[in-house]
């Protein structure tokens, strides 16, 4: 899949099959909409094309009025979106900054200088409740209006239910925040997953005798939060157990970024202790264990992790003797 950072590049289509969406978790309605995409592009004799944005316009507009509690937590990083579009088939993706231009641009602006002369869309494929344009104005049937007059098609395809619930990324993020890792797999077709390159961090987890491989989520409000059972792939042919906590380790530190920090309950005796450090790894969350927590003290978190990898032991040995 070629990426794109906006769509002045010489080495994007000169014609697409065309979705728009921010694509949050890329549960199972985004897969059926992309399966769709990517039957009619080949129809067409097109690549399939998603159009995106960075940021998210509800962060965009959460920080523009000062609230950014109002932004949508955030399912996954930009990395394992493009990750997760890439394995659905599509062929190109263009991320487009939502900035004061792009949020002032009015329907048919968009349409003409994004669809028409920026991507050249045959065919655009829309949920059921897509609404664009400044003021969220323009809508499916001024965009069917539009198709009409420059050329190209437009389809829309109504919600997606799994055991009769409208699969959704709001949905999806409930069962998150409740730690419903069970639910958060049905509604996205797969275990709920964090990637990234290993980092080097302060080393105080080899200090309380639980060494961590540490990434980072770029956002500040990820919609999972506490201590995980943990599954990671790329240090071994197999996945490696292991016991996780998402969070911004508020015992040792005060405002800091997000990170995932994973304990490997057996470290893979092919690999020295640094070995994991600038790997590209994928971590599963398996089941959640409890909310994150501060200690009062450094040996406090020493009890406290050593509770959580007992309690990790016996999850795998319950779902996995």
């Amino acid at each position: 899949m070629r990426v794109f950072r906006g769509f002045h590049h010489p080495g994007i289509a000169k014609a697409c099959a065309l979705t728009i969406g921010n694509f949050d978790g890329v549960h199972r309605g985004h897969q059926a909409m992309l399966a769709l995409l990517i039957n009619e592009a080949r129809h067409r004799g097109v690549p399939s094309c998603v159009l995106s944005f960075e940021p998210h316009p509800r962060d965009f507009f959460a920080a523009r009025a000062g609230k950014p509690e109002l932004a949508p937590a955030r399912i996954v990083t930009l990395r394992d979106k493009l990750s997760e579009l890439e394995r659905c088939g599509v062929d190109q993706t263009v991320i487009l900054r939502f900035d004061d231009a792009l949020a002032a641009q009015s329907p048919q602006a968009f349409i003409d200088g994004v669809l028409v002369q920026g991507l050249n869309a045959r065919y655009v494929l829309v949920g059921d409740d897509f609404r664009f344009g400044a003021r969220r104005a323009g809508d499916y049937a001024m965009l069917d209006a539009a198709g009409d007059a420059a050329g190209f098609d437009v389809a829309r395809m109504m919600s997606y239910e799994v055991h009769g619930l409208r699969v959704s990324s709001s949905a999806v993020r409930d069962a998150l925040t409740t730690g419903d890792m069970d639910r958060v797999a049905a509604l996205l077709g797969r275990r709920y997953s964090i990637s990234g390159r290993v980092l080097h961090g302060r080393k105080l987890g080899r200090e309380l005798g639980f060494p961590t491989l540490n990434l980072r989520f770029a956002h500040p409000r990820p919609a999972a939060l506490g201590i995980f059972v943990v599954d990671v792939h790329g240090l071994a042919d197999g996945a490696v157990p292991g016991v996780a906590s998402l969070g911004v380790r508020p015992t040792v530190e005060r405002g800091g970024q997000v990170r995932l920090e994973v304990h490997c309950l057996q470290w893979p005796a092919q690999r020295g202790a640094d070995a994991g450090y600038g790997r590209l790894i994928r971590v599963d969350l398996l089941a959640k264990l409890h909310d994150e927590r501060r200690y009062e003290s450094i040996d406090a978190l020493r009890a406290a992790i050593s509770a959580d990898t007992r309690a990790a032991q016996d999850w795998f040995a319950l779902h996995r003797p």
